[in-house]
């Protein structure tokens, strides 16, 4: 599950609930956050020893650098000076954007083999109940699917219940590129799945990615699976605020801008992941050209001109998407507001057909993966409107005025 994959009545019942219960902790107690010292986590270890780090007697660069200034600091290195940084700073670099992108994916091979190690380790220690033992196994089991030759892992954090990303393709030659931002419930252990495999964001990214191949095989596309982000656990006030969301979208805003080369970003974010992109939106640089949503609870804004993007909305929800009967509203901060399938919200309606509920929009042989292959590969002439009868494809409401410039090439 990607996203509120429960019954439906019964989700939406607690999230009404808990919208009740954070109005009462509002009025009651205020919005306080008790934080109390603790061990860095890896990630910020890693980053730490960056910032005190030396390189033939050099400092090292700002991690927050632009992608630019650390792409060129990597490029004056030499092979053994660059892997002499992987091997000391290897969640450093397996995170940093500029960093190029064959050494992100070596850095986190060594981050993830020494995660690996730590949790085997645990998996045998007396001191922890057999809960946390069997956790430990789990996540050392996703640490060796990970690892698995030909994987590459463009971001790794162990910390917590995880984030991590994925690219399917050749990112570095790509013409363009596909991002795929799942919903609440996603973290390391949900990041692929065997039943329900194309709910989870590896099983989204790699139908996306064949689908494009299909759609157009002389296009170099590359896919990103990104949970990269902390998102929401559950049905509750994170789900049912923009906090994640926020913080999630300066991640993704951060990847975008330092992907390499110049191609085309499209965006395809599902459920509370649309949140994520919504908030994100108004940041995002003109390379993003398309930012299509499925099973949206709202996108933080009332119509697609208050998501201020150069890019073309898209949105689309199957007949038994269970996520309807969410109420589409935000007050104080509570809910996502206007729905982006209605006729005033003004995004272009695709059809969603065959998907079969909240999960199912990147199931193969759906129009709604070959939808969005066709804006992945910006084939626009192609794609299915909502509208439109199975058997008459002469009702393009989606399509309606764009222009040539918006329309990219197929080749």
């Amino acid at each position: 599950m990607t996203s509120f994959d429960t019954s439906p009545q019964l989700n939406v019942w607690r999230a009404l609930a808990a919208l009740a219960v954070v109005f009462v902790m509002l009025a009651t107690t205020g919005w306080t956050a008790v934080r109390s010292h603790r061990t860095p986590s890896p990630l910020q270890a890693s980053l730490s020893a960056w910032e005190h780090g030396r390189l033939g007697g050099l400092a090292l660069p700002d991690p927050d650098e632009s992608p630019g200034r650390l792409n060129r600091f990597f490029a004056s290195l030499t092979d053994g000076q660059r892997d002499r940084l992987v091997r000391r700073y290897p969640l450093a670099v397996g995170n940093m954007n500029g960093a190029p992108v064959g050494l992100r994916y070596r850095a986190n091979r060594v981050a993830l083999h020494t995660a690996r190690e730590a949790d085997r380790a645990r998996v045998h220690d007396n001191r922890l109940s057999p809960v946390g033992q069997y956790e430990a196994g789990r996540r050392m089991h996703r640490y060796d699917a990970l690892l698995k030759p030909g994987r590459r892992i463009l971001a790794f954090d162990p910390e917590g219940s995880g984030r991590v990303a994925e690219v399917f393709g050749d990112l570095d030659k790509a013409r363009r590129v596909s991002v795929v931002v799942p919903g609440v419930d996603t973290d390391l252990l949900t990041f692929q799945r065997t039943n329900r495999t194309y709910s989870a964001p590896v099983g989204m990214a790699k139908a996306l990615y064949r689908a494009e191949r299909f759609a157009n095989p002389t296009t170099r596309t590359a896919v990103i699976a990104w949970a990269d982000y902390t998102a929401p656990s559950g049905v509750g006030m994170d789900a049912a605020t923009a906090m994640r969301a926020n913080s999630g979208a300066l991640r993704l805003n951060a990847l975008v801008r330092a992907l390499p080369g110049p191609a085309k970003v499209a965006l395809f974010c599902h459920s509370y992941g649309s949140v994520l992109c919504g908030v994100a939106a108004h940041a995002l640089p003109p390379r993003v050209t398309d930012i299509a949503v499925a099973g949206s609870p709202g996108m933080r804004v009332e119509n697609s001109e208050g998501l201020r993007t150069s890019a073309q909305v898209w949105a689309m929800r199957d007949a038994d998407d269970w996520i309807r009967d969410v109420p589409h509203l935000e007050v104080g901060g509570l809910g996502h507001g206007a729905d982006p399938v209605s006729s005033a919200f003004g995004a272009r309606v695709l059809s969603a057909r065959g998907a079969q509920g909240h999960g199912g929009y990147f199931e193969p042989g759906t129009e709604s993966l070959d939808n969005f292959a066709e804006i992945g590969v910006g084939a626009y002439d192609a794609v299915r409107c909502a509208q439109q009868d199975q058997q008459d494809r002469k009702d393009d409401a989606c399509l309606k005025g764009l222009s040539d410039g918006a329309m990219p090439e197929r080749a």
